[in-house]
């Protein structure tokens, strides 16, 4: 696995530079964010050629983010009211390319729609998988639960509550690093290709994790023990512009 070989682009709040021809449009809705501390050599091997652990004082995380997926569109087109809306729970790594471009990788995306699954995964090569889930809100409490279906393995699953507090108005460098994610990096037919994306600046808000039970990280390559989260965070929610890919690393695949 090579090492990035230029600096890391500064962490911010607000994305970097804009979407005038959208490849994909959505929102992202009641999200819950659920972070672990990680050494970056256990998750090393889990990331694509071209890519390595983002880190904030030598620290990496890994995430479980439960949320609902609104109106999924094609380009300008309206967002899909039934096959683009469904809950989603993913297991995401933190990455940095040769570029310097900061992103997510995806080691598993659980959705309960299971026509956008098969899209997912023969058009984008993306680890989604068709799952039962819900979402309820009762007063300041979010419920979220996955079992998933296929392709496996089967019964891999999340039950999470979490209680919303106060707005954060000033979020914390870590809170930036985490949620302030301006592309994701996948392997496109043999090469890391970066997927960049803009939304407005998070709405953040305190949470309270009142449950969880979970096991969607160890499904994902994540076997060690997690402990206590080290970040909880809520956000209602934001639109999201996904561009069409950009330059990709000039790394193959062994």
């Amino acid at each position: 696995m090579c090492a990035a070989s230029s600096l890391p682009e500064p962490i911010t709040a607000d994305p970097p530079g804009g979407v005038s021809h959208p490849l994909l449009t959505q929102s992202w809705l009641d999200l819950a964010f659920i972070h672990w501390a990680v050494d970056p050599e256990d998750v090393k091997p889990l990331l694509p050629a071209g890519a390595v652990p983002d880190t904030l004082d030598g620290v990496t995380y890994v995430g479980l983010v439960a949320f609902r997926m609104h109106r999924v569109g094609w380009f300008r087109l309206p967002g899909l009211p039934y096959l683009g809306t469904f809950p989603e729970t993913n297991v995401r790594l933190y990455s940095v390319d040769e570029h310097g471009r900061r992103g997510v990788v995806f080691r598993s995306l659980d959705a309960s729609r299971l026509v956008p699954v098969l899209i997912a995964r023969a058009g984008f090569r993306l680890p989604y998988l068709w799952s039962r889930m819900t979402i309820r809100t009762d007063g300041d409490v979010v419920s979220y639960t996955s079992s998933r279906r296929w392709p496996g393995p089967r019964g891999a699953h999340s039950r999470i509550a979490v209680r919303t507090g106060e707005r954060i108005e000033r979020p914390t460098e870590l809170e930036h690093f985490l949620t302030a994610r301006w592309g994701m990096h996948s392997t496109f037919f043999g090469r890391l290709r970066y997927l960049p994306n803009v939304h407005p600046r998070w709405p953040l808000h305190r949470a309270t994790l009142l449950h969880c039970d979970q096991t969607l990280t160890a499904a994902a390559g994540l076997t060690g023990e997690l402990g206590d989260p080290v970040s909880v965070l809520y956000s209602p929610g934001v639109p999201v512009r996904f561009s069409r890919p950009a330059r990709p690393a000039d790394i193959s695949t062994p």
